[in-house]
C-alpha cells in the first residue's frame, strides 16, 4: 500500500462575469480566479486491497460516490485503465463549504494531482485540467492553480500574471446560497455593472495591486446582498479597518478583502472573529 499527499488550495474570484446562458443550460462564464493558501489536506491510499473509502473530518460532506474527490479518482482512473486494488481517501477540511471558495473542486484537482504523480504523470497538467472538466466547472483552475483567466464553464483557462504581494482576509458567514437558485435569479435580473476583466489583466501584469484591487468585481455581489444585507456590514468592517477591497467571491457567501500588510489584516480578522467564526488570512499561492 502507498500513502499519496496533495494540498487542495482554494480560490477566489477577483472578477467574475455571466456573458449568458447556453443551449446546454449552462451559463458563459469570464472570470479571473486567484488560488490562496486556505487549504484541504488529502491523503489517498492506494492498494488497500479493499472496496474504496472516502473519509471526512468535517461533518455533512458526503462519503461516497457523490464526492467530487470520489468522483476525480474514478474517473482518472477510469481514464489510464488503472486498477488501484481498493482506495481510500482521506479529507482534512479547512476550506468552509458553500462559500464559494471551491473546495469541493480544490479536492477533485487535488486527488488528480496525486494519482497522476503516483502512476508517473501519463498525463499533461492541461490533460489533467480538461479532464477535471468533467468532474466540475471549478475543477480545471483548482488542477492549474496560481492567477488565471477562466471562460466559458470553467474549462478553457489562460494563465495570467501573478498576483502582486498582498494578503486576504475572508469571512464566510452562516448563510449560504444555493448557486442554481443564484444562476435563475441572474437570468431575470438586469446586469447594472460588469468587471473590466481587461483593466484586471493590465493591471495584474502591471504588478499594481491598488489597481488590482480597483477592478474587483462579481456580478453576483449585489443580487446576494439584496437579500443578505450583512454582506455590506462585512465589507463596510473590512473598509473601516483599512481593506482597500472588498467582495464576495464565486456565488457566495464569503467576502474578501485585500490588505497590504498582516497588521491590518490581524485588527480586521479580529474584529470579525466577534461575530462570524469562519475568518480566514491567507496569501495568493
Amino acid at each position: 500500500m502507498t500513502t499519496l499527499y496533495e494540498g487542495a488550495f482554494a480560490k477566489l474570484n477577483l472578477t467574475l462575469d455571466v456573458l449568458g446562458k447556453r443551449e446546454d443550460g449552462y451559463h458563459d462564464l469570464k472570470s479571473v480566479m486567484q488560488t490562496v493558501s486556505v487549504r484541504d489536506d488529502i491523503e489517498i491510499d492506494v492498494g488497500t486491497g479493499k472496496p474504496w473509502v472516502l473519509k471526512c473530518d468535517k461533518p455533512g460532506i458526503p462519503t461516497d460516490e457523490t464526492n467530487l474527490a470520489w468522483k476525480a479518482a474514478k474517473l482518472y482512473l477510469d481514464t489510464i485503465k488503472k486498477d488501484p486494488d481498493g482506495l481510500e481517501i482521506r479529507i482534512t477540511k479547512r476550506i468552509p463549504s458553500q462559500a464559494g471558495m471551491g473546495g469541493g473542486s480544490a479536492d477533485a484537482a487535488a486527488v488528480l494531482r496525486a494519482l497522476n504523480d503516483h502512476y508517473g504523470n501519463p498525463l499533461s497538467i492541461l490533460a489533467l485540467a480538461e479532464l477535471g472538466a468533467q468532474v466540475g466547472s471549478d475543477v480545471p483552475f483548482c488542477v492549474v492553480c496560481g492567477t488565471a483567466m477562466v471562460e466559458g464553464r470553467g474549462e478553457r483557462l489562460r494563465k495570467l500574471s501573478d498576483m502582486p504581494d498582498c494578503i486576504f482576509v475572508v469571512c464566510k458567514p452562516a448563510f449560504s446560497v444555493s448557486t442554481p437558485e443564484l444562476y435563475k435569479k441572474i437570468d431575470t435580473v438586469s446586469i447594472p455593472k460588469h468587471p473590466d476583466n481587461q483593466a484586471m489583466e493590465s493591471a495584474l501584469l502591471a504588478g499594481d495591486l491598488e489597481k488590482v484591487a480597483k477592478n474587483v468585481y462579481n456580478v453576483f455581489d449585489p443580487v446576494v446582498t439584496d437579500e443578505h444585507l450583512e454582506l455590506n456590514y462585512i465589507k463596510s468592517l473590512m473598509h473601516q479597518y483599512g481593506a482597500i477591497s472588498y467582495q464576495m467571491t464565486g456565488s457566495g457567501s464569503a467576502v474578501f478583502g485585500i490588505v497590504s500588510e498582516f497588521e491590518i489584516a490581524a485588527v480586521i480578522c479580529n474584529m470579525l472573529k466577534a461575530n462570524y467564526p469562519d475568518v480566514f488570512i491567507c496569501k495568493p499561492v
